[in-house]
């Protein structure tokens, strides 16, 4: 009986620690960016996942990239784009409703939904940004708060201080992941040469877009 029991203990471990975020990998012909998706975003979450799975991202460019602001890709409208054709308004015939919350917030590295200037902050189902950003002292971060009304906690002024991003758009736009792996990348791609409209001179590709694998992972005692 004992031994019935333990082997339950170890597969329930074993369970659980499968249990984890999604992960997706952008591969660009710069380099490759890993991003973790939020499990409190599943609206958003799910949708990039399913997007993914069905290599709706494949070709598309980052279009939009601003050096310490974010780049902006997923528009569908960019796989066959012609050079200097302004980009951006390319969308899926749905939205994602707002994720909102107090939690996620745009550290450099997160992952927000692009959206238009609609009232109740609906996303677009496809386009999306990552935050490259700045760093901000206090009376910056204060001065926010009286515009915006949103308070940051002391955690999110020390990463907003130290390592900086875009705490303007907080309370604005839905935050639903951010970079493992590959910041440098985005750096990089923030920094390319581009035209009046932002985008890159040269294209910057999203070679393929894919859910990575989860590993299972075993716990003995």
């Amino acid at each position: 009986m004992k031994k019935v029991l333990l082997l339950l203990a170890v597969f329930v471990i074993s369970i659980n620690s499968y249990a984890q975020k999604n992960k997706i990998k952008i591969e660009t012909n710069y380099g490759n960016i890993i991003v973790m998706l939020y499990d409190n975003t599943p609206l958003n979450t799910n949708n990039m996942v399913k997007l993914a799975k069905e290599h709706f991202y494949d070709s598309t460019l980052f279009h939009r990239c601003i050096p310490q602001f974010v780049i902006q890709g997923g528009d569908p409208d960019s796989k066959r784009a012609e050079a200097g054709k302004s980009l951006g308004m390319g969308e899926l015939s749905y939205k994602i409703p707002a994720e909102i919350n107090d939690v996620n917030y745009h550290k450099r590295g997160a992952l927000g939904v692009a959206r238009d200037n609609n009232p109740d902050k609906s996303g677009s189902a496809c386009q999306f940004y990552i935050v490259v950003g700045k760093t901000f002292t206090d009376a910056d971060l204060d001065n926010m708060s009286k515009r915006g009304g949103r308070n940051f906690t002391a955690e999110q002024r020390e990463v907003y201080k130290t390592k900086g991003g875009t705490p303007h758009l907080d309370g604005g736009y839905t935050i639903f992941g951010e970079v493992l792996e590959g910041m440098e990348i985005v750096d990089k791609i923030s920094a390319e040469p581009r035209d009046k409209s932002d985008r890159p001179n040269s294209d910057v590709r999203m070679i393929h877009v894919t859910v990575m694998k989860k590993k299972k992972k075993f716990l003995f005692f």
